[in-house]
Protein backbone atom coordinates (compact mmCIF):
# COMPACT_ATOMS: atom_id res chain seq x y z
CA UNK A 1 0.00 0.00 0.00
CA UNK A 2 1.00 3.61 -0.55
CA UNK A 3 0.77 6.50 1.90
CA UNK A 4 -0.04 10.16 1.36
CA UNK A 5 1.72 12.55 3.74
CA UNK A 6 0.11 15.99 3.84
CA UNK A 7 1.63 19.19 5.26
CA UNK A 8 1.18 19.21 9.03
CA UNK A 9 2.37 22.35 10.85
CA UNK A 10 1.65 21.18 14.41
CA UNK A 11 2.22 17.90 16.30
CA UNK A 12 1.16 17.30 19.89
CA UNK A 13 0.72 14.38 22.28
CA UNK A 14 2.43 11.48 24.04
CA UNK A 15 3.44 8.02 22.82
CA UNK A 16 5.48 5.14 24.19
CA UNK A 17 8.51 4.10 22.16
CA UNK A 18 8.17 0.68 20.56
CA UNK A 19 10.50 -2.00 21.85
CA UNK A 20 14.00 -2.24 20.42
CA UNK A 21 14.30 -4.43 17.32
CA UNK A 22 18.04 -4.96 17.85
CA UNK A 23 17.69 -6.11 21.45
CA UNK A 24 14.61 -8.23 20.70
CA UNK A 25 16.50 -10.10 17.97
CA UNK A 26 19.47 -10.74 20.24
CA UNK A 27 17.45 -11.77 23.29
CA UNK A 28 15.32 -14.21 21.29
CA UNK A 29 18.46 -15.71 19.78
CA UNK A 30 20.33 -16.23 23.07
CA UNK A 31 17.14 -17.67 24.57
CA UNK A 32 16.98 -20.18 21.69
CA UNK A 33 20.67 -21.05 22.17
CA UNK A 34 20.10 -21.95 25.81
CA UNK A 35 18.88 -25.40 26.84
CA UNK A 36 16.48 -24.11 29.47
CA UNK A 37 13.47 -21.80 29.55
CA UNK A 38 13.96 -18.06 29.19
CA UNK A 39 11.47 -15.18 29.37
CA UNK A 40 11.69 -12.00 27.28
CA UNK A 41 9.48 -9.11 28.41
CA UNK A 42 8.15 -6.52 25.94
CA UNK A 43 9.62 -8.04 22.76
CA UNK A 44 9.24 -5.99 19.58
CA UNK A 45 6.63 -6.97 17.01
CA UNK A 46 7.69 -6.25 13.46
CA UNK A 47 8.50 -8.17 10.30
CA UNK A 48 12.12 -8.58 11.43
CA UNK A 49 11.34 -9.78 14.94
CA UNK A 50 8.60 -12.05 13.59
CA UNK A 51 11.19 -13.52 11.21
CA UNK A 52 13.47 -14.60 14.04
CA UNK A 53 10.49 -15.99 15.99
CA UNK A 54 9.55 -18.09 12.99
CA UNK A 55 13.09 -19.30 12.28
CA UNK A 56 14.07 -20.26 15.82
CA UNK A 57 10.79 -22.19 16.06
CA UNK A 58 11.70 -23.99 12.82
CA UNK A 59 15.06 -24.82 14.43
CA UNK A 60 13.38 -26.42 17.44
CA UNK A 61 12.75 -23.68 20.01
CA UNK A 62 9.37 -23.81 21.78
CA UNK A 63 7.68 -20.40 22.02
CA UNK A 64 4.68 -19.28 24.09
CA UNK A 65 3.66 -15.62 23.95
CA UNK A 66 1.10 -13.31 25.51
CA UNK A 67 0.69 -9.53 25.33
CA UNK A 68 3.54 -8.86 27.75
CA UNK A 69 6.18 -11.52 27.27
CA UNK A 70 7.46 -14.48 25.30
CA UNK A 71 8.63 -17.69 27.00
CA UNK A 72 11.20 -19.71 25.03
CA UNK A 73 12.52 -23.22 25.64
CA UNK A 74 15.78 -23.31 23.71
CA UNK A 75 17.56 -25.94 21.63
CA UNK A 76 21.07 -25.12 22.87
CA UNK A 77 23.87 -26.29 20.59
CA UNK A 78 21.57 -28.85 18.94
CA UNK A 79 19.12 -27.10 16.58
CA UNK A 80 16.66 -29.33 14.76
CA UNK A 81 17.79 -30.28 11.23
CA UNK A 82 15.74 -28.31 8.72
CA UNK A 83 15.99 -28.06 4.94
CA UNK A 84 14.98 -24.41 4.50
CA UNK A 85 14.78 -21.19 6.48
CA UNK A 86 12.96 -18.05 5.36
CA UNK A 87 14.12 -14.83 7.06
CA UNK A 88 11.95 -12.62 4.87
CA UNK A 89 13.73 -9.29 4.39
CA UNK A 90 15.63 -9.34 7.69
CA UNK A 91 19.36 -8.97 7.04
CA UNK A 92 20.56 -9.20 10.64
CA UNK A 93 18.40 -12.28 11.23
CA UNK A 94 19.88 -13.92 8.13
CA UNK A 95 23.45 -13.26 9.19
CA UNK A 96 23.01 -14.36 12.79
CA UNK A 97 21.23 -17.54 11.70
CA UNK A 98 23.80 -18.35 9.03
CA UNK A 99 26.20 -18.86 11.93
CA UNK A 100 23.68 -20.90 13.94
CA UNK A 101 22.89 -22.97 10.84
CA UNK A 102 26.52 -24.09 10.80
CA UNK A 103 25.42 -26.45 13.61
CA UNK A 104 22.95 -28.11 11.19
CA UNK A 105 23.89 -30.62 8.48
CA UNK A 106 22.27 -28.91 5.46
CA UNK A 107 20.16 -25.73 5.45
CA UNK A 108 19.18 -23.44 2.57
CA UNK A 109 18.19 -19.82 3.19
CA UNK A 110 15.64 -18.96 0.51
CA UNK A 111 15.36 -15.68 -1.40
CA UNK A 112 11.89 -14.17 -1.01
CA UNK A 113 12.93 -10.50 -1.43
CA UNK A 114 15.09 -10.53 -4.59
CA UNK A 115 14.85 -6.72 -4.98
CA UNK A 116 15.98 -5.95 -1.42
CA UNK A 117 17.71 -8.50 0.86
CA UNK A 118 18.36 -10.63 -2.22
CA UNK A 119 20.70 -7.93 -3.51
CA UNK A 120 22.75 -7.59 -0.34
CA UNK A 121 26.19 -9.26 -0.12
CA UNK A 122 27.26 -11.64 2.65
CA UNK A 123 30.70 -12.63 1.30
CA UNK A 124 32.62 -11.67 4.44
CA UNK A 125 30.59 -13.96 6.68
CA UNK A 126 30.68 -16.73 4.08
CA UNK A 127 34.47 -16.50 4.01
CA UNK A 128 34.72 -16.53 7.81
CA UNK A 129 32.46 -19.58 8.14
CA UNK A 130 34.52 -21.28 5.46
CA UNK A 131 37.53 -21.01 7.79
CA UNK A 132 35.50 -22.97 10.35
CA UNK A 133 34.95 -26.17 8.32
CA UNK A 134 31.57 -25.02 6.98
CA UNK A 135 30.76 -25.56 3.29
CA UNK A 136 28.59 -22.87 1.69
CA UNK A 137 26.94 -22.65 -1.72
CA UNK A 138 25.82 -19.17 -2.72
CA UNK A 139 24.95 -16.83 -5.56
CA UNK A 140 27.98 -14.51 -5.69
CA UNK A 141 27.63 -13.94 -1.96
CA UNK A 142 23.88 -13.45 -2.14
CA UNK A 143 20.75 -15.50 -1.50
CA UNK A 144 19.86 -18.29 -1.88
CA UNK A 145 22.59 -19.58 0.44
CA UNK A 146 23.05 -23.27 1.28
CA UNK A 147 25.05 -24.13 4.40
CA UNK A 148 26.49 -27.60 4.93
CA UNK A 149 27.71 -27.63 8.49
CA UNK A 150 27.23 -29.92 11.44
CA UNK A 151 30.82 -29.79 12.67
CA UNK A 152 31.99 -26.16 12.77
CA UNK A 153 35.44 -25.70 14.28
CA UNK A 154 36.87 -22.86 16.33
CA UNK A 155 40.45 -21.69 16.22
CA UNK A 156 41.83 -18.64 14.45
CA UNK A 157 39.14 -16.82 12.47
CA UNK A 158 39.44 -13.63 10.43
CA UNK A 159 36.40 -11.57 9.45
CA UNK A 160 36.13 -8.25 7.67
CA UNK A 161 34.34 -5.40 9.42
CA UNK A 162 34.30 -3.14 6.35
CA UNK A 163 30.67 -3.74 5.28
CA UNK A 164 28.82 -4.73 8.45
CA UNK A 165 29.39 -5.53 12.11
CA UNK A 166 26.65 -8.18 11.85
CA UNK A 167 29.17 -10.72 10.52
CA UNK A 168 31.25 -10.34 13.67
CA UNK A 169 28.17 -10.55 15.90
CA UNK A 170 27.14 -13.77 14.14
CA UNK A 171 30.52 -15.36 14.98
CA UNK A 172 30.30 -14.16 18.58
CA UNK A 173 26.98 -15.98 19.00
CA UNK A 174 28.34 -19.23 17.53
CA UNK A 175 31.91 -19.63 18.78
CA UNK A 176 31.17 -20.04 22.53
CA UNK A 177 29.32 -23.29 21.70
CA UNK A 178 32.25 -24.90 19.85
CA UNK A 179 34.62 -27.48 21.29
CA UNK A 180 37.69 -25.38 20.54
CA UNK A 181 38.62 -21.97 21.88
CA UNK A 182 38.51 -19.27 19.22
CA UNK A 183 40.46 -16.15 18.39
CA UNK A 184 38.56 -13.75 16.14
CA UNK A 185 40.47 -11.01 14.34
CA UNK A 186 38.58 -8.21 12.60
CA UNK A 187 40.22 -6.89 9.43
CA UNK A 188 39.66 -3.45 7.98
CA UNK A 189 37.66 -0.66 9.58
CA UNK A 190 34.93 -2.12 11.78
CA UNK A 191 31.57 -0.49 11.10
CA UNK A 192 28.96 0.18 13.80
CA UNK A 193 31.12 -0.69 16.82
CA UNK A 194 28.29 0.45 19.08
CA UNK A 195 26.11 -2.40 17.83
CA UNK A 196 28.89 -4.89 18.61
CA UNK A 197 28.71 -3.50 22.14
CA UNK A 198 25.01 -4.39 22.23
CA UNK A 199 25.83 -7.95 21.17
CA UNK A 200 28.49 -8.27 23.88
CA UNK A 201 26.09 -6.82 26.46
CA UNK A 202 23.45 -9.44 25.64
CA UNK A 203 26.01 -12.28 25.58
CA UNK A 204 27.25 -11.26 29.01
CA UNK A 205 23.69 -11.24 30.33
CA UNK A 206 23.30 -14.76 28.92
CA UNK A 207 26.30 -15.99 30.91
CA UNK A 208 28.77 -16.10 28.01
CA UNK A 209 32.40 -15.07 28.58
CA UNK A 210 34.16 -13.23 25.75
CA UNK A 211 37.47 -11.37 26.09
CA UNK A 212 37.27 -8.34 23.79
CA UNK A 213 40.07 -5.94 22.95
CA UNK A 214 39.19 -2.34 23.74
CA UNK A 215 39.03 -1.47 20.02
CA UNK A 216 36.82 -4.51 19.24
CA UNK A 217 39.30 -5.72 16.61
CA UNK A 218 40.24 -8.96 18.37
CA UNK A 219 38.38 -11.38 20.62
CA UNK A 220 39.26 -14.48 22.61
CA UNK A 221 36.28 -16.79 23.00
CA UNK A 222 36.54 -19.83 25.29
CA UNK A 223 34.79 -22.86 23.82
CA UNK A 224 32.51 -25.41 25.48
CA UNK A 225 30.30 -22.72 27.02
CA UNK A 226 26.54 -22.92 27.52
CA UNK A 227 23.96 -20.17 27.28
CA UNK A 228 22.10 -19.68 30.56
CA UNK A 229 18.32 -19.50 30.61
CA UNK A 230 17.47 -16.02 31.86
CA UNK A 231 14.80 -13.34 32.09
CA UNK A 232 15.31 -10.31 29.86
CA UNK A 233 13.51 -6.97 29.43
CA UNK A 234 13.64 -5.18 26.07
CA UNK A 235 14.25 -1.44 26.21
CA UNK A 236 12.62 1.20 24.02
CA UNK A 237 13.83 1.61 20.43
CA UNK A 238 15.86 4.68 19.47
CA UNK A 239 16.16 3.98 15.70
CA UNK A 240 12.39 4.06 15.18
CA UNK A 241 11.88 6.89 17.65
CA UNK A 242 14.47 8.96 15.74
CA UNK A 243 11.96 9.58 12.95
CA UNK A 244 9.24 10.67 15.39
CA UNK A 245 11.70 12.97 17.16
CA UNK A 246 12.75 14.43 13.80
CA UNK A 247 9.08 15.00 12.92
CA UNK A 248 8.62 16.88 16.20
CA UNK A 249 11.76 18.91 15.50
CA UNK A 250 10.66 20.18 12.07
CA UNK A 251 7.15 21.20 13.18
CA UNK A 252 5.66 23.33 15.89
CA UNK A 253 5.30 20.61 18.47
CA UNK A 254 4.71 19.52 22.01
CA UNK A 255 5.59 15.83 21.77
CA UNK A 256 6.60 13.38 24.50
CA UNK A 257 8.08 9.92 23.94
CA UNK A 258 8.43 7.52 26.88
CA UNK A 259 10.66 4.42 27.35
CA UNK A 260 13.88 5.95 25.96
CA UNK A 261 16.58 5.25 28.55
CA UNK A 262 19.26 7.93 28.91
CA UNK A 263 22.02 5.35 29.52
CA UNK A 264 21.09 3.07 26.61
CA UNK A 265 23.93 1.50 24.61
CA UNK A 266 21.97 2.06 21.40
CA UNK A 267 24.12 4.31 19.23
CA UNK A 268 21.01 5.95 17.84
CA UNK A 269 20.52 7.57 21.24
CA UNK A 270 22.73 10.24 19.66
CA UNK A 271 19.66 11.60 17.84
CA UNK A 272 18.80 13.44 21.06
CA UNK A 273 22.26 15.06 21.14
CA UNK A 274 22.10 15.95 17.44
CA UNK A 275 18.73 17.64 17.81
CA UNK A 276 20.13 19.61 20.74
CA UNK A 277 23.05 20.64 18.51
CA UNK A 278 20.45 21.77 15.97
CA UNK A 279 18.99 23.95 18.77
CA UNK A 280 15.74 22.00 19.03
CA UNK A 281 14.16 22.67 22.45
CA UNK A 282 13.96 19.34 24.29
CA UNK A 283 14.52 17.62 27.60
CA UNK A 284 15.54 14.01 28.29
CA UNK A 285 15.08 12.70 31.82
CA UNK A 286 13.60 9.70 33.58
CA UNK A 287 13.37 7.78 30.31
CA UNK A 288 11.24 10.47 28.64
CA UNK A 289 12.09 12.81 25.76
CA UNK A 290 9.97 15.96 25.54
CA UNK A 291 10.28 18.08 22.37
CA UNK A 292 8.77 21.53 22.07
CA UNK A 293 9.66 22.21 18.48
CA UNK A 294 9.57 25.56 16.74
CA UNK A 295 10.34 24.27 13.26
CA UNK A 296 13.58 26.29 13.30
CA UNK A 297 16.82 24.30 13.22
CA UNK A 298 20.54 24.96 12.77
CA UNK A 299 22.85 22.94 10.53
CA UNK A 300 25.07 20.27 12.07
CA UNK A 301 28.06 18.06 11.31
CA UNK A 302 27.88 14.50 12.63
CA UNK A 303 29.85 11.23 12.42
CA UNK A 304 27.05 8.79 11.62
CA UNK A 305 28.89 5.49 12.06
CA UNK A 306 27.76 5.00 15.65
CA UNK A 307 24.13 5.88 14.90
CA UNK A 308 23.56 4.27 11.52
CA UNK A 309 19.83 3.67 11.82
CA UNK A 310 19.09 7.26 12.87
CA UNK A 311 21.07 9.02 10.13
CA UNK A 312 18.26 9.19 7.58
CA UNK A 313 15.90 10.77 10.10
CA UNK A 314 18.56 13.33 11.09
CA UNK A 315 19.13 14.11 7.40
CA UNK A 316 15.38 14.67 7.03
CA UNK A 317 15.51 17.21 9.85
CA UNK A 318 18.56 18.87 8.27
CA UNK A 319 16.57 19.41 5.05
CA UNK A 320 14.83 22.27 6.90
CA UNK A 321 17.80 23.60 8.88
CA UNK A 322 19.49 26.94 8.37
CA UNK A 323 22.88 26.30 6.77
CA UNK A 324 24.67 23.27 5.35
CA UNK A 325 24.77 19.99 7.30
CA UNK A 326 27.25 17.17 6.79
CA UNK A 327 26.84 13.55 7.86
CA UNK A 328 30.10 11.66 7.37
CA UNK A 329 31.53 8.16 7.86
CA UNK A 330 28.25 6.65 6.63
CA UNK A 331 29.34 4.44 3.72
CA UNK A 332 27.75 1.38 5.33
CA UNK A 333 24.36 2.97 4.57
CA UNK A 334 24.96 1.79 1.00
CA UNK A 335 24.65 -1.87 2.05
CA UNK A 336 21.22 -1.83 3.66
CA UNK A 337 17.76 -2.66 2.26
CA UNK A 338 18.68 -0.23 -0.49
CA UNK A 339 21.57 2.14 -1.12
CA UNK A 340 20.54 4.58 1.60
CA UNK A 341 22.77 7.30 0.19
CA UNK A 342 22.14 7.31 -3.56
CA UNK A 343 18.54 6.06 -3.48
CA UNK A 344 17.42 8.19 -0.52
CA UNK A 345 19.01 11.40 -1.78
CA UNK A 346 17.45 10.92 -5.21
CA UNK A 347 13.99 10.85 -3.61
CA UNK A 348 14.80 13.84 -1.37
CA UNK A 349 15.81 15.79 -4.46
CA UNK A 350 12.50 14.91 -6.13
CA UNK A 351 10.71 16.48 -3.17
CA UNK A 352 12.77 19.66 -3.52
CA UNK A 353 15.60 19.13 -1.03
CA UNK A 354 19.10 20.35 -1.88
CA UNK A 355 21.40 17.42 -1.22
CA UNK A 356 24.74 16.05 -2.37
CA UNK A 357 26.40 12.68 -1.94
CA UNK A 358 29.97 11.57 -1.49
CA UNK A 359 31.20 8.00 -1.19
CA UNK A 360 30.74 8.09 2.58
CA UNK A 361 29.03 11.45 3.18
CA UNK A 362 25.65 13.13 2.87
CA UNK A 363 25.61 16.92 2.41
CA UNK A 364 22.36 18.82 3.02
CA UNK A 365 21.88 22.47 2.07
CA UNK A 366 18.98 23.38 4.30
CA UNK A 367 15.76 25.03 3.13
CA UNK A 368 14.15 26.57 6.23
CA UNK A 369 11.26 27.78 4.08
CA UNK A 370 10.29 24.17 3.31
CA UNK A 371 10.33 22.07 0.13
CA UNK A 372 7.85 21.89 -2.72
CA UNK A 373 6.72 18.25 -2.46
CA UNK A 374 3.80 17.32 -4.66
CA UNK A 375 5.57 14.25 -6.10
CA UNK A 376 5.47 10.48 -5.93
CA UNK A 377 8.34 8.95 -3.98
CA UNK A 378 9.94 5.52 -4.43
CA UNK A 379 11.02 4.35 -0.97
CA UNK A 380 12.84 1.30 -2.41
CA UNK A 381 11.10 -1.11 0.00
CA UNK A 382 13.17 0.39 2.83
CA UNK A 383 11.53 1.05 6.21
CA UNK A 384 14.07 3.70 7.25
CA UNK A 385 13.63 5.58 3.96
CA UNK A 386 9.84 5.49 4.37
CA UNK A 387 10.02 6.97 7.87
CA UNK A 388 12.52 9.68 6.91
CA UNK A 389 10.58 10.74 3.81
CA UNK A 390 7.45 10.98 5.93
CA UNK A 391 9.24 13.58 8.07
CA UNK A 392 9.98 15.58 4.91
CA UNK A 393 6.35 15.31 3.82
CA UNK A 394 5.17 17.02 6.99
CA UNK A 395 7.01 20.20 5.93
CA UNK A 396 6.40 19.97 2.18
CA UNK A 397 4.17 22.61 0.58
CA UNK A 398 2.25 19.91 -1.30
CA UNK A 399 1.61 16.27 -0.26
CA UNK A 400 4.07 13.44 -0.86
CA UNK A 401 2.86 10.06 -2.10
CA UNK A 402 5.19 7.34 -0.76
CA UNK A 403 4.98 4.12 -2.76
CA UNK A 404 4.89 0.76 -0.95
CA UNK A 405 4.87 2.48 2.44
CA UNK A 406 3.56 -0.69 4.11
CA UNK A 407 7.20 -1.88 4.23
CA UNK A 408 7.56 0.37 7.28
CA UNK A 409 6.27 -2.72 9.13
CA UNK A 410 9.73 -4.26 8.80
CA UNK A 411 10.70 -2.46 12.00
CA UNK A 412 7.87 -0.13 13.09
CA UNK A 413 4.36 -1.36 12.15
CA UNK A 414 2.72 1.35 14.31
CA UNK A 415 4.70 4.24 12.81
CA UNK A 416 1.84 5.89 10.92
CA UNK A 417 -0.60 5.17 13.75
CA UNK A 418 1.73 6.90 16.20
CA UNK A 419 2.18 9.91 13.92
CA UNK A 420 -1.56 10.22 13.41
CA UNK A 421 -2.05 10.10 17.18
CA UNK A 422 0.21 13.16 17.33
CA UNK A 423 -1.85 14.94 14.67
CA UNK A 424 0.02 14.10 11.47
CA UNK A 425 -2.05 14.11 8.30
CA UNK A 426 -1.13 10.72 6.89
CA UNK A 427 -3.42 8.26 5.16
CA UNK A 428 -3.18 4.91 3.42
CA UNK A 429 -4.18 4.57 -0.24
CA UNK A 430 -4.44 1.45 -2.39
Amino acid sequence: MDAIVRPTPVLSGEIGALSSKNYTTRYLLVAALSEGTSTVYYPAHSEDSDAIRRCIADLGAELQEDGEKIVIRGFGRHPKPVKELNVGNAGAVLRFLMAVAALCPDVTFVNTYPDSLGKRPHDDLIEALGQMNVEIEHNAGRLPIRIRGGQPQGGRIRVSGEVSSQYLSALLFLTPLLEEDSEITVTGDLKSKVVVGQTLEVLEQAGIVIHAAEDYLSFRVPGRQSYAAKTYTVQGDYPGSAAVLAAAAVTESDVTIHRLAENSRQGERAVVDVLRMMEVPLTHENGTVHVQGTGRLKAVEFDGDAATDAVLAMVAAAVFAEGTSRFYNVENLRYKECDRITDYLAELAKAGARVEERRDEIIVHGRPEGVEGGVTINAHYDHRVIMALTVVGLRSKEPLLIKDAHHVAKSYPQFFDHLRALGARVEWVN
